[in-house]
């Protein structure tokens, strides 16, 4: 779903619910936090999910089939159905009840979730939205009506219903390899979307008096049964959106004769619903290179002055869909043309459906959009596998298998905005771009929003990019991101949190997610090793059910990265970038160093080198009488040092020996020239923000040159606050830049910046000195000093 990002600031609210917890292995401490593993706080591996981020080889889902006949009543604005539903128990567990989804009772003014939100007494108001309370409240006469739910042999099964779920008892345990068939008879008003919200419903165009129908979660939908959780049964409180299983589709609908109809999956009976001429134009299009008007603007014009009273019959049928939605409407143009895709060779009907308030920017874009996205998505993740992909213009934004409902409308004169269009542009990629996220790769959207909108937002960002380098993409890039990384704490929460639960759900589930992606790619993985590992995630887990836990474990699987620490910080937890340049110190080698002169140095022979403390355990294996020490046993290894730590050897351990020191060698001519414009300088950093990055550095010289320097994340992993680099340079250093291209996204870049014309910019000395060739003392070899193996005689 598309989500226009507004961040609000809110004085008072309350936060209660489920997030993932982030757990600190060394609190109170500098270091031993932030890059510690996540072995305590993510799921155990199982034969269900490997510790590798992969399917296991016990993995395991269950599908369901469906067969539905539809029957949209324009005048009554009402929708009718009839379902079948086979349901394969493929877990190992015995099924004695299995839930189902009734997501339109979220406009029932009785039977929605009652997930209430607090409110307030508004300073303004308008004359519809002005209404005395009713209390109690009374039915508003939205929701789902169950006419029937019967067995295949049209026994009545018992079910319950539970405000947006409802559970069906089994008339005998369903066990593993087993299916049930039954049956759903239902209807509903369809709902007003543009006065009661919600994804699906109606809206009605004043000027010519027609509607045009989106028909999304319009049927009862199985809800998922996993590994990792059990039934999802958590209500549809109208935000957190869908878990849904896999299946093959056969839908009917019954509507007016002059509607057209888009719909998940292949029509199977153009040729009985279609004019000649639109059947021809169809069958062109199959092969165009360009988009093709199926049904044109002059006959969509036409349709919408005579409402027909005839009905026909549409046909679809969908295979490998999590869902399936619809939309009718006599108001529509109706264009399409053949994308191939490169990586699987798949032949794609890439099509839009739009009314004529949108026809001056959905003929020009929407099609060569929506191929340009499953193309894209294809190079980043798996090829699409569907034969069609979708884009109807209706006022929204939301996704659903190979079908998509998208925004955008001229003026009346035909002109629009570049806004508009670039909203348009924006929301077709990713709404289409949702058939991957989470269409395909199946995360479960109703706990997780951002495993579908965060990853799919990302992608957006890519594709967006792809489709033009000056497109103005507001979520992906660091920099756009530090608005909602600023806030205070008590307008935060972390990504892994319940849908419900999330305050600034745009920037939490879209914004942040996509971000801490890109800088992966970008600045922490490099795009190579990201885009290998990200393909791998797609590719294991296509049409599977994927946990955050698969994603991480993958992510660090495919790329042989540690990125735990960034999952900790950027997932887990509300601390934001801010690292500041805190001093600088400037420094010059002293080229008339004096060396040090030779000297002698008096010491004593070392004395026996045993603990000063005789522990428990010692004392207790010495009387032990059945522990045997090996050296007393062997004779061989009893050397001077056995004796001496046993006082059985003399030294005289107060005879002062003497050593003498060589002298140091003072800098040449050559040394002096070669290192006369050497300077150093100490950058001290503090992490202010507690969030931890990669330091990037940008040095300007004062003859105008530039370098540059980036080290890794784990610099900080020994101080978790405050770190220092240091570096030395043949001319001077006139400014230091942290974090220059704003990829980290830093929230104070104020801090980020030194001059060398600055205050307090002082030059202090360090002292040089030439090295002797081929000194220093080898590990374990001869200090030069007498050890008392020589003080006692002993060789």
């Amino acid at each position: 779903m598309k989500l226009k990002v507004v961040i609000l600031s809110l004085s008072v609210f309350a936060y209660t619910g489920f997030t993932a917890q982030n757990i600190q292995n060394n609190p109170g401490s500098n270091h031993g936090n932030r890059f510690e593993q996540l072995g305590t706080i993510l799921p155990t591996p199982n034969i269900y999910r490997t510790a590798s981020g992969a399917p296991g080889h016990g993995y395991w889902q269950n599908r369901a089939d469906y067969n539905i006949t539809a029957y949209l009543d324009e005048d009554k604005r009402n929708l009718k159905g009839s379902e079948t539903v086979t349901y394969y128990n493929n877990s190992p567990d015995d099924l004695d009840y299995i839930w189902l989804q009734l997501d339109e009772n979220e406009h029932s003014s009785i039977r929605n979730a009652g997930y209430d939100t607090s409110s307030v007494l508004r300073s303004s108001t308008t004359d519809q939205q002005l209404k005395v309370s009713e209390l109690p409240v009374k039915d508003n006469g939205y929701g789902v009506s169950l006419e029937k739910v019967t067995d295949a042999s049209g026994n009545p099964l018992k079910y319950t219903v539970n405000k947006t779920m409802m559970r069906i008892d089994l008339p005998k345990i369903l066990k593993k390899g087993e299916k049930f068939v039954f049956k759903v008879d239902w209807n509903y008003n369809i709902s007003n979307r543009m006065k009661m919200g919600g994804r699906g419903g109606y809206e009605n165009f004043p000027d010519d008096g027609n509607d045009l129908y989106t028909m999304t979660q319009w049927y009862p939908r199985m809800c998922v049964y996993s590994d990792f959780q059990g039934w999802q049964n958590h209500q549809f409180t109208g935000r957190g959106e869908f878990a849904l299983v896999f299946g093959d589709f056969k839908v009917s609908m019954n509507v007016p004769s002059d509607h057209i109809v888009g719909g998940t999956g292949e029509c199977k009976n153009y040729d009985q619903v279609l004019t000649a001429d639109q059947l021809s134009r169809y069958r062109k299009a199959e092969n165009a290179s360009e988009p093709i008007e199926i049904v044109t603007l002059d006959e969509a014009k036409k349709a919408e002055k005579n409402h027909s009273k005839q009905r026909k019959t549409w046909v679809f049928e969908a295979k490998d869909v999590r869902d399936f939605a619809w939309t009718s409407s006599r108001k529509f143009v109706w264009d399409g043309m053949r994308v191939t895709i490169p990586e699987n060779n798949n032949k794609v009907m890439a099509m839009s459906f739009y009314p004529k308030e949108s026809y001056g920017l959905y003929r020009k874009f929407s099609t060569k959009a929506v191929a340009h996205t499953i193309k894209t998505y294809s190079e980043f993740t798996i090829p699409y596998p569907y034969p069609v992909a979708q884009s109807v213009e209706a006022a929204n934004g939301m996704e659903y298998p190979m079908i998509c409902f998208n925004f955008g409308r001229t003026e009346k004169d035909g002109t629009y905005s570049e806004g508009t269009k670039n909203g348009m542009l924006g929301v077709i990629i990713h709404e289409v771009g949702h058939n991957f996220f989470p269409m395909i790769i199946n995360s479960d959207e109703r706990q997780w929003a951002w495993m579908d909108e965060g990853l799919n937002t990302f992608t957006e960002y890519l594709t967006e990019e792809k489709w033009d380098n000056k497109f103005p993409s507001k979520r992906g890039p660091a920099w756009t991101i530090v608005d909602y990384m600023k806030l205070p704490k008590d307008q935060l929460e972390p990504i892994m949190s319940n849908s419900e639960n999330i305050v600034q759900y745009g920037p939490n589930a879209y914004s942040k997610p996509a971000t801490g992606l890109n800088i992966l790619r970008e600045t922490i993985m490099g795009r190579e090793l990201f885009d290998k590992a990200f393909k791998t995630y797609a590719k294991r887990w296509a049409f599977k059910h994927p946990e955050p836990a698969d994603l991480f474990r993958t992510m660090e699987d495919a790329s042989g990265e540690d990125l735990d620490w960034f999952w900790r910080g950027w997932f887990y937890g509300t601390d934001p970038v801010d690292i500041a340049i805190d001093k600088v110190t400037v420094a010059v080698p002293n080229l008339e160093s004096d060396p040090k002169a030779a000297a002698e140095v008096k010491y004593q022979v070392e004395k026996p080198l045993v603990n000063s403390f005789e522990d428990l355990s010692k004392i207790r294996n010495r009387e032990d009488k059945n522990i045997k020490f090996y050296v007393d046993g062997d004779k061989d290894v009893q050397d001077f040092y056995y004796r001496y730590d046993r006082g059985q050897e003399k030294v005289d351990n107060n005879k002062e020996y003497t050593i003498k020191t060589e002298a140091g060698l003072p800098l040449d001519a050559r040394d002096k020239e070669k290192f006369k414009n050497i300077t150093g300088y100490q950058i001290d950093f503090v992490n202010k923000g507690g969030l931890v990055m990669p330091i990037i550095l940008e040095f300007t010289f004062e003859d105008g040159s530039k370098v540059y320097d980036k080290s890794a994340a784990q610099i900080w992993r020994l101080n978790e606050q405050k770190v220092s680099k240091t570096y030395y340079f043949d001319k001077k250093v006139k400014s230091i830049q942290l974090d220059p291209m704003r990829e980290t996204a830093d929230i104070d870049t104020t801090n980020n910046f030194w001059s060398s014309t600055g205050t307090g910019t002082e030059t202090s000395k360090f002292q040089l000195f030439k090295q002797k060739q081929g000194g220093g003392s080898v590990r374990g070899g001869s200090t030069g000093k007498v050890n008392p193996m020589q003080a006692a005689g002993k060789s």
